[in-house]
């Protein structure tokens, strides 16, 4: 039987994070915000054909829900898709952003934007493989290939291919030279250049991704555009996402307070190390719950102190806060 979703609703989304945005940052993630987009790590077709574990874990509540795909052979990015719909994914996302060494030897990420054809023969295929929506999320250039021009003709053929949303982080990426960290910061931010994406493609959806820190940035922003992705933000303050649902999906606001949230993470901590996860593995995406706040400092330092310790447990919460005097 097949499954009838509704129209994925991109307005805000939060970034694929390798190592970070595994699906015990995205379960805790959707506590605070119901209506953002999550999207997984970046998964590799090679682990997904071939690894031994199981990569496409998630749970129900984290959804929306996009997997993001590496890879660049056509037939095996289908497979893959495929598998991803059939485990209830929204949506897969094809990475031609990532400037790591790792990633570019095995010839996908951002090494791919001197590539569209192979982007397109993989959308292509994909698309024939599955009904959910294949995006790609891409850089504004690399290395010398930077200008506009070959920005917009990357588009084109993406785009003639039968991809209409894209994901682009107004970043350019030097394949050589800089670091995945660096790329992230030396390289300026553009965000003109998408703005005028969307003016030069209007029909084609466009995100912008890169530099996002509040959400009046986000506001600003989505004046041009269809929607913003927030990275690293998310991450550490993850609180920002809590006036999401109200402010731009017309939604019942979170009327839930931190300490309530982490309540509900104790009993999914408790779940998770009867199924053999460590408390770390969970507490871990939880330091920035408190950023900007009185004890944030305690907090943080609490949960790195103890919660890798074989003893740590869900109560690690409950003594963190008593740390800060929350509690």
């Amino acid at each position: 039987m097949s499954v009838v979703r509704s129209p994925l609703n991109r307005t805000i989304s939060a970034a694929p994070m390798l190592d970070w945005t595994d699906r015990h940052c995205r379960y805790f993630l959707r506590q605070i915000s119901q209506h953002t987009l999550l999207y997984t790590e970046m998964v590799t077709t090679g682990a997904i054909i071939h690894g031994s574990g199981d990569y496409l874990q998630f749970h129900d509540d984290e959804q929306p829900l996009a997997l993001q795909l590496g890879g660049s052979d056509p037939a095996a990015m289908a497979t893959c898709a495929k598998i991803a719909e059939e485990r209830g994914y929204d949506e897969v996302n094809i990475n031609v952003g990532c400037p790591s060494d790792r990633v570019q030897n095995g010839r996908f990420g951002a090494c791919l934007m001197a590539e569209p054809e192979t982007v397109a023969e993989c959308i292509q295929s994909m698309q024939q493989a599955v009904n959910i929506p294949v995006t790609v999320k891409s850089r504004i250039g690399i290395d010398d290939m930077d200008e506009y021009s070959d920005l917009t003709r990357f588009i084109q053929i993406v785009a003639d291919a039968g991809c209409d949303t894209f994901i682009v982080h107004a970043r350019k990426a030097w394949l050589k030279g800089l670091s995945p960290k660096q790329n992230r910061d030396v390289p300026p931010l553009m965000y003109d250049r998408v703005y005028q994406l969307k003016e030069e493609f209007p029909a084609l959806h466009f995100s912008l991704n890169g530099g996002v820190k509040t959400l009046d940035d986000a506001a600003l922003h989505l004046r041009y555009l269809d929607g913003v992705m927030i990275g690293r933000e998310v991450y550490s303050n993850p609180w920002i996402l809590a006036d999401v649902d109200q402010r731009f999906y017309n939604a019942p606001p979170n009327t839930l307070s931190r300490e309530q949230i982490i309540g509900q993470m104790q009993d999914y901590i408790e779940q998770q190390m009867q199924q053999g996860a460590k408390c770390w593995q969970v507490a871990r995406h939880m330091l920035g719950l408190f950023q900007g706040q009185p004890g944030a400092r305690l907090w943080r330092r609490y949960l790195s102190e103890n919660g890798t310790k074989p003893t740590a447990d869900a109560e690690l919460l409950t003594a963190a806060m008593q740390n800060m005097g929350r509690f």
